[in-house]
């Protein structure tokens, strides 16, 4: 075989190899996007229908047939996974940009506790239905979408006070416990809240601030720590966090 139809040869390979890269990744983005449309429809469906929702009813607001729906989704627990990172995505979109803001103690933690409840105030249905998966959906380990959450931002929490505790020479081995009693506070402060509704967002924003505030400053004055909660600490902290990763690095500007 003579050099030249060897090199065309291999030519030809390459721009056929490229050819069907270039048509997987149009696959691989009309499937990404199929699946966004559909946790938009499963979305609406949860609105109209409730946590009860069916596979049919995601279709129907979709405007196709369950055998298409079916093609990009195993079964309702993996849509209701795709809704759950969904979810997590609005959150974190939210949480994170409050927790870092350069703010005073006091109007920080307030901006966080106002993310937190603006969410959930937007997305009731969304997240009753993370929170209390039905009977329905089939779990998995990946399908405790609230539980990982909590994981993360307690995560976040812990590296955030950690680093404040040990800038005024106190003992940061409390800083975890601290996170995971905060998140826990505000989460079940938020779903009593979502279920009774018997005061406006602003009034239970503001008295959980109240609390946590409350806590914070009391264990730094035992400590002879005082604290101003409405003038802006000289160091400010900030997370570098990300949910998919599972991971948190502070920083200090």
């Amino acid at each position: 075989m003579s050099g030249d139809v060897k090199r065309n040869r291999k030519q030809l390979s390459k721009q056929s190899s490229a050819q069907g890269d270039a048509r997987r990744d149009r696959w691989k983005k009309h499937r990404i996007e199929r699946r966004a449309e559909f946790v938009d429809a499963a979305l609406r469906a949860l609105d109209t229908h409730g946590p009860e929702f069916g596979m049919e009813d995601v279709a129907a607001e979709a405007g196709v047939t369950k055998p298409v729906l079916y093609r990009h989704f195993t079964d309702k627990a993996d849509l209701y996974v795709a809704l759950g990172q969904h979810g997590t995505q609005i959150l974190f979109n939210r949480l994170m940009p409050a927790l870092n803001e350069e703010l005073a103690p006091l109007p920080r933690i307030r901006s966080v506790i106002d993310a937190f409840f603006s969410t959930i105030e937007e997305y009731p249905n969304l997240y009753r239905l993370l929170a209390r998966p039905s009977h329905t959906v089939e779990r998995t380990p990946d399908s405790d979408i609230v539980g990982e959450d909590k994981e993360f931002i307690a995560t976040a929490v812990t590296a955030l006070l950690g680093d404040y505790m040990r800038a005024f020479g106190l003992d940061s081995g409390s800083a975890e416990p601290w996170a995971y009693g905060v998140v826990g506070l505000v989460q079940n402060t938020g779903e009593w809240w979502l279920e009774r509704r018997s005061m406006g967002k602003d009034s239970v924003v503001e008295y959980t601030t109240q609390i946590i505030w409350a806590a914070i400053d009391g264990i730094c004055r035992q400590q002879g720590v005082i604290i101003d909660p409405n003038r802006p600490l000289e160091v400010n902290k900030v997370i570098q966090f990300s949910p998919l990763s599972g991971s948190a690095e502070e920083a200090a500007e």
